[in-house]
């Protein structure tokens, strides 16, 4: 059984397609697709499931997952246990939320840079579902994802308290007015892609508010979510201080919500592993030790 093989077979199984898990591996849809036809061959059963919207496990492919994930992580953390001397250099790969990507981190960032320069440090940006999949397999060393996570693989530190808030067009000043003037289905839900926790908790407001069946629509990027909520497509739920330091904020409304559906903890997430190698320690006390964190 080939590494490479559980490697791929495990970021198809995170990115839920061929096409994704190209892109994440930067390597040809053939390729991928010849790995997961080899692992199924040599396995003897199917692990997916092919269908109109891409892919999903089979029980033979749960099963094998776990495994995949720890043997992937294993081989980094070896590598890199092996390369570590103590002196914090090298790849650093971090994962985080684009809304605390663009808010929180490039204060972070560029105090770990100047403190550590001879790591090579790299930032891709996900939902939390996906972040937390990538650190268990090991593809990323750590992420900032949304609280609360709880794995038995993973150690989690606090990093950023952040409140959340319903964003709308400008034309709507309050919440009476916005459910008053939308369809009893309520306005369209402005959404990133499943996995995302702030998806999860505006569904969960929109239930409160008696929107079950509201219309939900996809976006990828925060300046486009906020573009369309200016826009009045819809409405999305984001961190405060994300919108209030965008360049739009004079063409959307900030609507307060109870502190239940507000509060949001964002954690700082990495393997439990038996070494911590110097750049992500050099990283995690950097987070500790920085202005913005908790207090935020």
């Amino acid at each position: 059984m080939e590494l490479s093989d559980l490697q791929t077979f495990a970021a198809v199984a995170r990115t839920g397609g061929i096409t994704r898990a190209a892109e994440e591996l930067n390597t040809v849809q053939s390729n991928v697709t010849q790995r997961v036809k080899a692992l199924e061959a040599e396995i003897g059963t199917p692990l997916f499931e092919r269908h109109s919207r891409g892919m999903s496990l089979t029980g033979a492919g749960k099963r094998l997952l776990p495994y995949a994930q720890r043997m992937t992580a294993l081989s980094r953390e070896a590598v890199l246990a092996a390369r570590d001397d103590g002196e914090p250099k090298g790849p650093l790969a971090i994962g985080s939320m684009e809304t605390t990507a663009a808010v929180r981190l490039p204060p972070l960032l560029a105090d770990f840079h100047r403190r550590f320069p001879a790591v090579r440090l790299s930032l891709r940006t996900a939902t939390t579902a996906d972040l937390v999949a990538s650190v268990l397999e090991g593809a990323l060393d750590g992420a900032f994802v949304a609280g609360p996570v709880a794995h038995p693989d993973l150690v989690a530190t606090s990093a950023f308290r952040e409140e959340l808030v319903l964003v709308s067009a400008r034309c709507w000043t309050g919440l009476a007015e916005l459910r008053a003037g939308t369809p009893e289905s309520g306005p369209t839900a402005l959404v990133f892609r499943t996995g995302c926790t702030y998806r999860q908790r505006l569904e969960q407001i929109f239930i409160d508010f008696g929107w079950p069946s509201a219309t939900r629509f996809e976006l990828g990027t925060l300046d486009g979510m906020i573009g369309c909520v200016a826009a009045d497509m819809g409405v999305t739920l984001l961190p405060r201080a994300v919108v209030e330091r965008s360049a739009m904020i004079g063409s959307v409304s900030i609507h307060a919500l109870s502190p239940a559906q507000a509060r949001v903890e964002t954690l700082f997430v990495q393997r439990r592993a038996g070494h911590q190698y110097s750049a992500l320690g050099g990283f995690v006390s950097c987070l500790k030790g920085h202005d913005e964190v908790i207090a935020a």
